[in-house]
């Protein structure tokens, strides 16, 4: 028997512009969502989520994957309440798998949890994309931030061509490059302030990335067990960009970063969100080898594509068209699914969304009919024609295949 990857869409909850109506009118089967109104290191209630769960199905959709249940700071810094926060993680994935919540992706990357130089970069065909540049970057940790011994952390010529580039910035564009570093989620546009941020950075300040890594594999061991017993799956997603920022600890950007994490617990349920765009940004990350190697392993996917501009520069490209080969990503996951399936695994799902779509003009005009804000990489009609390509290249790959 054969069964096709699970089509889903990240939403926001209550608060995001785009309906769960229209949701459903981009050919979506599952829904992407978490508890965004709750603060990190807080226990969700069953009430909670059965409330969130009501709300997707009423609109004849699932909720497919949380995304995310965050880990708290304390946790990643081994320090403070972090034996709370742990346990509190501990019942929220409890209180998930009673209710029917059988996947949950996060992260681990310290401070902040992506981050781009560019929310509207101008594309070929007049839509706007993100993009990643360390020079832009540093110029602001240099310059803005102005964080102690941050230039230890570039070359010599990045230093040189950052303080250029901050020098060429009138105070209008210092003002909005601070305000695209800054920003944190998505989903809620939160920022830090300066002052916040270097506090946050600072409180890194006693841990190496072996001190760093070491704690992600301990909360997993603690973890991963009783999401086993729950029935759920967790799936970590990789560091965005695969790199560190701000002279911080980040251990989930490489191949062997996911090695050592996935052999850390055997537990099925100790597994991996494949984000193409974030493992794709590193021209040493190998992302259809790196799938083919955890295909066992991915309970959630995130595809996007990336074209790689220099050695830590990227702009996210058109889904189809990038440094990954989308089509030996989603072959692969086909693949995999219909060998658990033909083993009897046949509840086994493997969702995907279209992460990060471009803005298209259609999205500007919605916008402003509906009066919000467009988030970047998450519009409608953007991610929409993500999701339609993407439909079509597996319904091609499957049939291909025979399948």
């Amino acid at each position: 028997m054969a069964v096709t990857l699970e089509q889903t869409w990240r939403w926001f909850g209550p608060n995001d512009p785009i309906t769960l109506s229209e949701i459903q009118q981009t050919g979506a089967s599952g829904i992407v969502t978490a508890l965004h109104h709750l603060p990190p290191g807080a226990i969700w209630s069953p009430e909670e989520i059965i409330k969130r769960k009501t709300t997707i199905e009423a609109h004849g959709l699932r909720w497919s994957v949380v995304e995310s249940l965050p880990v708290h700071e304390d946790i990643k810094r081994r320090m403070g309440n972090d034996g709370v926060y742990i346990e509190h993680y501990k019942q929220s994935i409890r209180n998930l798998g009673f209710s029917g919540i059988d996947t949950v992706c996060f992260n681990y990357m310290p401070v902040l949890d992506w981050s781009r130089t560019d929310l509207e970069v101008a594309w070929e065909d007049g839509s706007f994309t993100t993009k990643f540049e360390l020079t832009v970057f540093a110029a602001f940790d240099l310059h803005i931030l102005k964080r102690p011994h941050a230039e230890d952390d570039y070359s010599e010529e990045v230093v040189r061509k950052a303080t250029q580039y901050f020098e060429s910035l009138e105070d209008n564009g210092r003002k909005k490059l601070q305000q695209t570093i800054l920003l944190g989620f998505p989903g809620s546009l939160e920022t830090y302030s300066l002052d916040e941020l270097r506090l946050a950075i600072a409180s890194y300040r006693h841990m190496s990335v072996s001190d760093f890594r070491e704690g992600l594999l301990s909360f997993l061991k603690e973890v991963a067990p009783v999401a086993e017993e729950s029935g759920v799956r967790l799936a970590i997603h990789p560091d965005d960009p695969p790199w560190s920022l701000f002279g911080l600890p980040r251990v989930v950007s490489t191949e062997e970063d996911l090695a050592i994490l996935l052999s850390a617990s055997d537990s099925p349920a100790n597994g991996l969100t494949l984000c193409t765009g974030s493992l794709g940004a590193s021209p040493n990350n190998n992302v259809v080898h790196i799938a083919s190697r955890f295909a066992e392993r991915v309970h959630f996917a995130h595809l996007r594509n990336v074209r790689i501009t220099g050695e830590r520069d990227f702009v996210e490209s058109e889904h189809l068209n990038g440094v990954v080969d989308m089509y030996e990503v989603m072959k692969t996951l086909i693949q995999e699914l219909q060998r658990k399936t033909e083993r009897g695994r046949t509840n086994y799902r493997i969702p995907f969304r279209p992460d990060h779509g471009r803005l298209m003009p259609a999205d500007r005009l919605l916008a402003s009919q509906k009066q919000h804000d467009v988030y970047p990489g998450y519009s409608l009609v953007g991610r929409m024609r993500a999701l339609a390509e993407l439909r079509g290249l597996e319904f091609g790959i499957r049939r291909s295949l025979g399948l």
